[in-house]
């Protein structure tokens, strides 16, 4: 397949990239610093999610069977890049007549308020109870202003006409690539309180591989 990977340096999108290129797939990589690029894939594309436009963007997305992205913001400067960048590219899609799409989000964005969702549930189902009255709004008040991103970041792509498909993980560890995982669609999953960013990879390539979970929001955990 020929893949269009967004934020390539990330702690997903490195796995990601490295993962796909072992696959044998052709991938363009995109990232605010090219330099820093590992592995290369012969083909890296400079932009800044936080301040790029479809035109921008363009080159990048143009013929990709599949665009796969794990834009997020790292620090509260980064605010808003997630819902920006998604934007951009969904505009240079529409642009190139690409339609595959594979975003990272977070699993507890169910909850999170946005502009097309206002009054969201005030529980996720398959969280338990530490996760809903303890760890979960602990998280959510210290990460407030990046939740709110990826949720206007949500609403972009389920607006837009694309196959998109969006990740929610929970807790991201650095622990090796299983494909032993589990995934629910519109869910986080029972006793689901992490799993590994290689393990995310994983699923966002079988997604793109396999055409599936079309339009569907999908919990994944070990």
């Amino acid at each position: 397949m020929k893949l269009t990977i967004f934020a390539a340096t990330g702690g997903i999108g490195r796995l990601l990239l490295a993962q796909a290129l072992a696959e044998g797939h052709e991938v363009t990589a995109v990232a605010r610093r090219p330099e820093a690029v590992s592995p290369s894939p012969g083909r890296v594309l400079a932009a800044d999610l936080a301040t790029a436009d479809a035109e921008d963007l363009v080159p990048a997305v143009a013929g990709a069977d599949a665009v796969l992205s794990t834009l997020g913001g790292r620090s509260r400067d980064d605010t808003g890049v997630a819902t920006h960048g998604t934007e951009a590219m969904i505009a240079a899609m529409r642009v190139t007549g690409v339609t595959r799409v594979i975003i990272v989000s977070a699993a507890p964005i169910g909850t999170v308020p946005s502009p097309a969702r206002p009054h969201p549930p005030r529980h996720d189902p398959g969280d338990n109870g530490l996760m809903r009255y303890v760890l979960g709004p602990a998280v959510k008040r210290v990460l407030r202003g990046h939740y709110a991103d990826l949720a206007r970041m949500e609403d972009a792509l389920r607006a837009s006409a694309l196959d998109w498909t969006i990740v929610r993980p929970p807790r991201l560890t650095d622990g090796p690539l299983t494909r032993i995982y589990r995934t629910a669609h519109g869910q986080n999953l029972r006793g689901g309180t992490s799993v590994s960013r290689a393990d995310v990879a994983d699923y966002m390539l079988r997604a793109a591989r396999d055409h599936a979970d079309v339009q569907q929001i999908v919990g994944i955990a070990q």
